[in-house]
């Protein structure tokens, strides 16, 4: 666990509110805040010009009402596109402010394109610098990107963080210590008993878990010493 002081969040809506908004746009955090989340998680990756903005796919295409790359476009041009709602793709630092002014906590992924998880990981941090936000805030960094995770671990070592698991990696542990995380998150369909969640705990991390919409696996998941749990839907959730 964490040398320093870190209450970590129980629940956390994923991408916002993915069930109740568009998923990243600066409504889906109003809605997970309207609906009771007290953290919300996001995706940072870079745009054109290097502005880190919240999208999940390297592809514009499933999410907005454009097609292509999203590094063919710059951050001001994204902001014109209809990302749900008639929202456009919102910064990082749009999303920084947002939650400041509404009280939320912020899982930020940061969601690199292939081959650019340093650079991803170092506009993230600028960002965070440029808005006054710092380990001290209510914020967990995780990624999938040990790159990434590389670099924060060596720039700003204070910053609480977490390792993003696809399947169980043979070498998962072995990361999380070298990464020096604190916290390591598989996906619930990894996270098959409660041994699964005793190996994480073993090694010193919090355990987290994506995505778990059905209360009952949340109950399950909670009752095997799961500590944090990432929602499409707070509300259904809530009070587990």
């Amino acid at each position: 666990m964490p040398a320093r002081p870190f209450t970590p969040p129980r629940l956390i809506g994923h991408r916002g509110a993915k069930a109740l908004a568009p998923e990243n746009t600066l409504g889906s955090i109003r809605a997970a805040k309207a609906a009771g989340a007290t953290w919300v998680e996001i995706d940072a990756k870079l745009a054109g010009d290097g502005v880190p903005v919240l999208m999940h796919d390297a592809s514009l295409d499933r999410t907005t009402d454009v097609q292509g790359p999203v590094v063919a476009r710059g951050s001001a041009e994204l902001a014109t596109v209809d990302a749900g709602n008639g929202e456009g793709v919102p910064t990082l630092a749009q999303c920084l402010a947002l939650c400041r002014e509404i009280g939320l906590g912020l899982d930020l992924e940061i969601k690199p394109d292939a081959g650019t998880g340093s650079a991803t990981a170092r506009a993230v941090l600028a960002v965070l610098a440029a808005e006054g936000w710092g380990p001290e805030d209510p914020i967990v960094i995780t990624s999938f990107s040990r790159n990434a995770l590389r670099v924060v671990r060596d720039a700003a070592p204070d910053y609480i963080r977490g390792l993003l698991l696809t399947g169980r990696p043979a070498d998962w542990r072995e990361a999380a210590r070298d990464l020096a995380v604190d916290a390591v998150i598989p996906g619930t369909k990894d996270v098959h008993g409660p041994e699964d969640v005793t190996a994480i705990v073993a090694g010193g991390w919090i355990p987290m878990v994506y995505t778990v919409n059905d209360p009952q696996r949340a109950r399950e998941l909670y009752d095997w010493g799961m500590v944090s749990i990432v929602t499409d839907d707070p509300p259904a959730l809530l009070g587990l």
